[in-house]
């Protein structure tokens, strides 16, 4: 996700996903979204998805590596 200009905190790895929504003027709260369609879940996801595992799969073994 660094690499397309987002920056995910390893605390809250979430909250990139209320950024890429926002950007693109999709309405997304925590908690339920059933209102949204799958077209505007698409554009959420699709920016995130293969990045997002990569980043989430580093922050685990940097947190790994330190305990």
């Amino acid at each position: 996700m660094h690499a397309t200009g987002y920056k995910v905190d390893p605390d809250n790895p979430d909250h990139v996903k209320y950024e890429v929504a926002k950007e693109r003027g999709i309405p997304l709260d925590e908690g339920d979204n059933g209102q949204l369609t799958s077209r505007q879940a698409g554009k959420i996801g699709g920016p995130i998805g293969g990045n997002m595992v990569k980043e989430m799969i580093e922050i685990a073994k940097e947190q790994m590596t330190n305990k």
